[in-house]
């Protein structure tokens, strides 16, 4: 009999239900609940309330481990407060760990890794060993079969935030995992942005149009927000402020004169920076006035196919666009990252150099994906998420979480 232990996971029925089904084929599952929000969203299942410090709880975690027979850690993101003591703990006790999250294939994929995701994943980078492993797999089938419910993820957030905000009090040595602005703003802000974002879709897609007609060359820069995991932990930046000033005066020095480049913000970002203005500034400071334009909002597939390139610090969006045969240059740590799909001379003679992906290797790459760190599926929705829970686990029961396995 197995022990799987589980700590945060998405605000979402996906691990409560991976947890039940453990049950029924007579495994022990724990939930260690970190705060309210966390005790919510395990309802029904044993559960262990950690009510101690940050700097109490690796002693805490290992004596759990060992005084519990656990055999498996679960989790979402290694990189949380909490998570990256308790993975190192796990290893360090020959614990299996599994992470997940949204899948690096979207939008109805999910990522299902032993020990790490992105900079810390063992998906290997060597064109040679994913050609090696990849000789035998069937290509893959990134047809969209499920739909994800994106008011369901933003319901299951605001219970799951508020939550810990109402209820800090039984909690009141929980320290968020994240690095996202307070909840009590997060959300206003948030919600205001999209509502306006609604409204002003048509002036999006119309200066999105201007942009693609526009003489010249163009380069893509997706933005990432500031409190992301792939931003904050396995990037050389402090700020998404940073990142943009690089990329912006690698430009102004390298690229071709009638050369332009676009920002396009995130669609979750909250909008607290008026990120508009900032590179409106920045383009002024560098003479890039007519060269630089921002957009918030827009497809951002449909820039990619008309772009030259695009330049990311390490956003999922850099993946779609290998996927649509544009170059790509990444400027922090990426799990495709790899010679022969990403430009590999660094920022500054991309502008000029730019290549498109190795065809061959790409569809190597994917269909390794899919067949080990990928499950069909996704976190808030039906059918999506009852075939992701049963993924998951003949993947944690066979031992298979990151390994080669045909029938996802």
């Amino acid at each position: 009999m197995k022990h799987f232990v589980f700590l945060q996971g998405m605000p979402s029925p996906f691990f409560r239900r991976i947890a039940h089904q453990l049950q029924h084929r007579h495994h022990r599952v724990t939930g260690i609940c970190f705060s309210a929000g966390d005790w919510l969203f395990w309802q029904g299942l044993p559960k262990v309330n950690y009510r101690g410090r940050l700097r109490h709880w690796g002693l805490f975690f290992r004596q759990f481990c060992l005084s519990n027979q656990v055999t498996d850690l679960v989790l979402l993101g290694e990189q949380r407060r909490y998570h990256k003591q308790a993975v190192a703990i796990a290893q360090e006790l020959g614990l299996r760990v599994t992470v997940t999250d949204f899948g690096y294939l979207r939008p109805d994929w999910i990522t299902l890794e032993r020990d790490g995701m992105s900079a810390n994943s063992r998906f290997p980078r060597n064109p040679d060993i994913i050609r090696q492993q990849a000789a035998q797999l069937p290509d893959a089938d990134l047809t969209v079969k499920f739909h994800d419910d994106a008011d369901a993820m933003a319901r299951g957030d605001l219970l799951y935030s508020f939550t810990n905000v109402f209820f800090w009090w039984l909690w009141p040595n929980y320290r968020r995992s994240d690095n996202r602005p307070p909840s009590l703003l997060y959300f206003p802000v948030i919600g205001l942005r999209l509502l306006r974002a609604k409204f002003n879709r048509q002036h999006a897609n119309h200066q999105m149009q201007h942009i693609l007609q526009a003489p010249g060359r163009l380069f893509v820069f997706p933005m990432q927000l500031e409190h992301d995991f792939q931003l904050v932990a396995y990037s050389p930046f402090d700020s998404v402020a940073e990142a943009l000033w690089v990329v912006m005066r690698s430009f102004a020095d390298h690229a071709k004169p009638d050369d332009r480049l676009v920002f396009k913000v995130h669609p979750w970002d909250p909008g607290l920076v008026h990120w508009r203005r900032e590179i409106a500034h920045m383009a002024a400071e560098l003479h890039l006035h007519d060269r630089v334009s921002y957009l918030d909002g827009g497809n951002l597939d449909t820039l990619i196919t008309h772009s030259a390139g695009m330049v990311t610090v390490n956003s999922t969006a850099g993946l779609q666009a290998l996927r649509l045969g544009s170059p790509v240059v990444v400027l922090g740590e990426s799990i495709y990252d790899v010679p022969g799909l990403t430009f590999q001379h660094g920022l500054d003679r991309f502008w000029q150099e730019a290549c498109a992906p190795d065809t061959g290797l790409l569809r190597d790459y994917l269909a390794l994906m899919t067949a080990s760190i990928q499950i069909r599926g996704v976190f808030f929705a039906e059918p999506g998420l009852s075939a992701a829970v049963d993924t998951a686990c003949l993947r944690l029961l066979s031992g298979l979480v990151g390994e080669v396995l045909t029938t996802t």
